[in-house]
């Protein structure tokens, strides 16, 4: 099948989207407000990117929700207000710390939760560890893959609360990838977008 991501056009989602280094992992890039002209069930996956506005995938909440009814997949990642276009959402901000690694022995607290996960053969904790703004209270049944300091969800894979599956995190890599700021985003998009084009593009769940 393929991968479509909705493209913004922020200087970000340009060097994440468009740039030589990842622009092959996506198939078909589309403006929010171009979606309906989209037949969503063609693509093995639906990619939004961080900082998405939510008032621009706001209006097609339902085309979003039919996808993922029909068995569809969408990844979806951090400072996106998520809860406005998606089933299922629960989020709470936390203060972010932007300059923690300035302390000596600072350790940001962010762990693997389920390391036999497929995705961590491909990202270690450093690949997950910026900073945070946030975490989840994911649906009963959902997979969490990463949590923050206090034990809380970060990042998680939700299959319960449609017939589709939506991977949630509140890290935000394309933006600071796109900002060629914070090494760490780079690698961990360099691990989690060929995941994502290897396992997801097409692959049976496991």
């Amino acid at each position: 099948m393929s991968i479509l991501a909705i493209h913004p056009g922020a200087y970000y989602h340009i060097e994440t989207l468009e740039a030589p280094r990842y622009a092959h992992y996506f198939d078909r890039l589309v403006r929010p407000e171009d979606l309906p002209g989209e037949d969503l069930a063609e693509h093995a996956v639906v990619f939004i990117p961080c900082r998405t506005p939510a008032d621009r995938l706001a209006p097609h909440v339902d085309q979003l929700r039919a996808y993922l009814d029909q068995g569809g997949t969408i990844v979806a990642i951090g400072e996106t207000a998520l809860e406005v276009f998606l089933p299922g959402i629960t989020f709470m901000p936390q203060p972010t710390n932007w300059w923690w690694w300035l302390t000596p022995g600072a350790d940001l607290g962010v762990r693997i939760a389920s390391p036999d996960h497929s995705l961590f053969g491909r990202l270690g904790e450093r690949d997950l560890t910026w900073h945070l703004h946030g975490w989840f209270d994911p649906p009963d049944g959902s997979q969490v893959l990463a949590i923050n300091g206090d034990g809380k969800p970060i990042f998680y894979v939700d299959e319960v609360t449609t017939p589709g599956r939506m991977i949630i995190t509140s890290l935000d890599p394309c933006f600071h990838h796109g900002s060629h700021f914070m090494p760490a985003t780079t690698r961990f998009l360099d691990g989690f977008l060929s995941w994502m084009r290897e396992e997801l593009d097409g692959a049976p769940r496991k």
